[in-house]
């Protein structure tokens, strides 16, 4: 194939020149409404966008419903606010959620004068509906499709046009500053390869998230599930203009359709009967709202034996069927009908396989972006961001408008108070000038597309989580030695250059989302920073947002800005934003990568020699593990004591592997050691050696002491211990009750249980964590004496892993009159779990009516509910009627099943009618 000719590199002293009161970077969402807001401010704007502005963003194809919509009389801004929090974790600043949650609906008002529209119901109020079980926020917009369109009118109209030039196909690479403030930014045009320089007296941000970070399962570079122009340009901009960044560690991972780059809409398909299900047909997501929790259930039940994973549409009506392809196939991704279509698969006949999608960075979907405040400021003067790519967490679609109109009207305040920047930084310039046209000089160069391909699978082997430090350092390292052949890619045309400075953009992306993952040293938001190597979430050190920068050396820079108090309590979190308001360092830690090879430099690596020579404690831990046994703990305290965590921590496993005498108060009191590493380790010495503990005066009092620790880990490890070793009393239960994490009140709830006490266990009916709750209705029936009224509570709960245990604590608590009705109703429950508890709990209610629903009981789909209704059959094998029943389930595929009614009908010789053996159950 003959070559393009290759294009002369522009002279940086023949660059054109733009001047405007608000520069908008991104004709997307938040783009869009930014130019508009500041031009009815009276603001001069330039809006530049790589594409075209009239089918470019997440909007391009529309949009088929707002994800977060507060109605008034639907839900309150405090509830959303809530929502919001809880989904991420506690990191939050609530008071940037809080302008999306009080101006959403006027913004959804402001997009219905633009021609926008929004389902109603019977009496022309918002037809909101449900998706998750806790609040409503979704309002479907049919419509939709014709969003960007809407909007597009509105821009060129005769009012708009005299105050907004639109610059198509311009592409900027650099946001220029001059003293911490933005004056500009320089651009080319990816039609003409012409070098642009833009004046600037404030500039927005709205360029999106960064959809091609990971590399998505089908290997197409661009079949992302974001809009795959959207490469994180702006993140590099905002990292290289000097702005903090935050959360990048809190990655976007989102369900999608099996091979196919677009969301499975159960926000569309859920309302109207929709549900997700496993191979087995069972609903399994427990999580209350979209969040990192959730993505780990989906990627835990595909990965499983219950896998694959669907939405479920065909049992829903032809009439329901029609209004989703009317929507599903025609906004967003309209070629989602095609796709089904060449499959052979019709939603009346086929659910939806769905999958989970690569990684990106995106705040819209998750937590990851330029740091803002209520106002969409960086923290570079004049310098906003808004959309997905302002770290407000979940903001979506009407976030991206709320905050292009706040960024709209705070720049062209500050516009009209500031004069036009004269000359801008030529250091800068030319930097970005030989960014832009460095492949032209190596034409012949490594294609964009293959550099883009090896650089993003280096991002899903070894950044995609789980992630451990191991990985995260190869990945520092493959990135570090990737800047290189990036700089080698070689490109011939105008839109070649667009594509290769792409590319430096998504690499800059890469190294901030490993270096980021790395330094916060916890797990947090379920699978968007899963840590395999340190599992636990630690609220007491990591009450901080991590924000990255680029320090006036070059070098990235971490720092740590405490959660800001909340404006709305949430229950479970409040201890999350530190006493200490203070910004804090933070340092990356210093890992290894693989096995040391000779000779080679890593920027990761310290060679073996200079780690020895940089640590003390390295010397003093070989002197450790090669002292003889110790005798006792005496001759391991200098270890114990040393400052080095390693030290202590090792010395910790030391005493556990070799149990010297007084092991047990050394263990206690490493509990109260500074460094969570050295605790966790004595917690697991102490759970291992609990049956060898020798009680003495001290260590029951030093254990009684960790029951105050501010690691709740500790707290609940001295209670286990405290239950264990039956030197507890309800009194100190009782108030491990009260405690503000689930694991210590789970542990003071299993106490309780010790002591068969369970009044105080009934009152936590009301808890609100499920984990404990469910704690609740085995420690009553384990008690066995008490708690009825509170099983039954618990049995009407709205997580089915409650109600499967409050029915199965019926077995024990119950009245057959009073219960039995609604156990035989729970076997029809939509969670086989609920089923299962249901089938056991009916032990309590034998009768000809309970028959005949355990009866169909052995005809469910899942066979642990098949199982426990044979196990409660068989209690009642002495009746012939029952033993019928029982034999039609003899050759049942489940082997457990199988091995029930085996047992039952073997142990009594009343006759069984052969009619029944394998016939239709009752």
């Amino acid at each position: 194939m003959t070559q393009p000719e290759t294009m002369a590199i522009p002279d940086i002293g023949t660059r054109e020149r733009r001047e405007c009161d608000v520069l908008v970077i991104g004709g997307g969402t938040a783009g869009t409404m930014a130019a508009l807001t500041a031009a009815e401010n009276g603001a001069d704007v330039l809006l530049l966008e790589k594409a075209h502005v009239r089918h470019s963003g997440a909007l391009a194809m529309g949009m088929d419903g707002v994800n977060n919509a507060v109605i008034p009389g639907k839900a309150t801004p405090e509830d959303y606010v809530a929502e919001i929090t809880r989904a991420n974790d506690g990191i939050v600043n609530q008071k940037t959620v809080y302008q999306t949650a009080t101006r959403g609906f006027a913004m959804i008002g402001r997009l219905e004068r633009y021609g926008v529209k929004f389902e109603k119901d019977e009496y022309g109020e918002y037809a909101v509906r449900r998706v998750h079980r806790s609040g409503s926020y979704v309002l479907p917009m049919p419509e939709g499709k014709d969003i960007k369109k809407a909007l597009y009118r509105v821009l060129r109209k005769r009012d708009m046009r005299e105050k907004i030039t639109i610059d198509n196909r311009i592409m900027p690479v650099r946001v220029l500053t001059e003293g911490r403030r933005a004056v500009g930014a320089a651009a080319f045009n990816t039609r003409t390869g012409a070098f642009i320089e833009i004046a600037a007296k404030t500039v927005i941000l709205a360029t999106g998230p960064c959809g091609r970070l990971g590399l998505p399962a089908s290997g197409y570079l661009y079949g992302t599930y974001e809009n795959p122009t959207n490469a994180g340009d702006g993140y590099s901009m905002a990292y290289h203009a000097g702005a903090e960044l935050s959360g990048i560690e809190c990655f976007q991972i989102n369900p999608l359709i099996k091979d196919y780059n677009g969301p499975a809409c159960a926000y569309v398909a859920n309302p109207f009967g929709g549900y997700q299900v496993n191979s087995q047909g069972e609903r399994f997501v427990d999580s209350d709202y979209w969040s990192g929790d959730m993505m780990s259930e989906v990627k835990s039940e595909i990965e499983s034996a219950r896998g694959p994973i669907y939405l479920k549409v065909s049992h829903l009506p032809d009439e329901t069927v029609d209004a989703l392809e009317s929507i599903l196939h025609t906004t967003e991704r309209p070629t989602r009908g095609t796709f089904h279509q060449n499959r052979g698969h019709d939603y009346r006949t086929h659910d939806i396989e769905m999958h989970i999608s690569e990684i990106g960075l995106c705040s819209g979907h998750s937590a990851s972006g330029v740091w803002v405040d209520e106002h969409g400021r960086t923290t570079v003067d004049r310098l906003y961001a808004a959309g997905d790519l302002a770290c407000v967490p979940h903001n979506y679609m009407i976030g991206a408008f709320v905050y292009g109109e706040l960024t709209g009207t705070h720049a062209s305040g500050v516009a009209r108070e500031i004069p036009m920047p004269d000359e801008l930084p030529f250091d800068q310039l030319a930097e970005a000038h030989a960014l832009i046209y460095r492949p032209l000089r190596n034409p012949d160069g490594p294609p964009q597309p293959q550099v883009e391909y090896k650089l993003r699978r280096f991002v899903n082997d070894y950044v995609a989580p789980p992630k451990t430090s191991s990985k995260l350092a190869i990945a520092i390292e493959t990135f570090e030695r990737m800047r290189a052949e990036i700089a080698e890619m070689g490109a011939r045309t105008p839109h070649e250059l667009m594509r290769c400075a792409e590319v430096t953009f998504i690499r800059d992306c890469a190294e901030l989302a490993a270096r980021s993952s790395l330094a916060r040293t916890e797990s947090r938001w379920g699978l968007y920073h899963e840590r395999a190597d340190i599992p636990e979430r630690r609220d007491a050190e990591w009450g901080y947002h991590l924000n990255v920068h680029k320090a006036a050396d070059g070098s990235m820079r971490f720092l740590g800005r405490p959660v800001e108090p909340y404006l709305v309590g949430v229950e479970g979190l409040d201890h999350i934003p530190p006493a200490d308001r203070r910004v804090i360092a933070v340092e990356q830690p210093q890992v290894d990568v693989g096995p040391e090879l000779r000779g080679m430099d890593s920027p990761v690596r310290q060679s073996r020699a200079e780690t020895a020579a940089a640590s003390s404690g390295a010397p003093k831990v070989v002197e450790l593990l090669s002292l003889p046994e110790a005798g006792s703990v005496d001759d391991l305290a200098t270890f114990l004591r040393d400052d080095d965590p390693t030290v202590r921590r090792t010395a910790v496993s030391v005493v556990t592997e070799t149990t010297p005498d007084g092991w047990e108060r050394a263990l206690v009191r490493a509990l109260g050691d500074d460094d969570s590493s050295v605790r966790h380790e004595a917690i697991r010495g102490l759970r291992e050696l609990v049956e060898m503990v020798t009680l003495t005066t001290g260590f029951v009092a030093e254990l009684h002491a960790c029951e105050e620790s501010g690691d709740s880990t500790v707290r609940a490890t001295a209670l286990d211990l405290v239950r264990a070793l039956k030197i507890g009393s309800v009194k100190m239960f009782e108030a491990g009750l009260g405690d503000e994490h689930h694991r210590v009140r789970i542990e003071a709830t299993r106490g309780l249980v010790s002591l068969d006490c369970p009044r105080p266990i009934a009152a936590l009916a009301a808890d609100p964590n499920r984990e404990v709750r469910v704690a609740v209705a085995t420690g009553l029936a384990t008690v066995g004496t008490f708690g009825i009224d509170a099983v039954r509570i618990l049995a009407a709960d709205h997580d089915p892993l409650v109600r499967a245990a409050a029915f199965e604590a019926m077995a024990v608590l119950g009245d057959g009159d009073t219960d039995a009705p609604q156990l035989r109703k729970a076997l029809g429950d939509f969670a086989w779990q609920v089923r299962v508890g249901a089938a056991h709990g009916l032990v309590i209610g034998r009768g000809e009516a309970t028959v005949r629903a355990l009866a169909t009981a052995l005809d469910d789909v899942h066979g642990d509910v098949r199982k426990a209704a044979a196990l409660t059959l068989e209690q009642w094998a002495d009746d012939a009627d029952v033993r019928d029943v029982l034999a039609s389930a003899a050759d049942d595929a489940d082997a457990d099943v199988r091995a029930a009614v085996r047992r039952s009908l073997g142990g009594h010789s009343g006759p069984v009618r052969s009619d029944v053996v394998g016939a239709q159950r009752v």
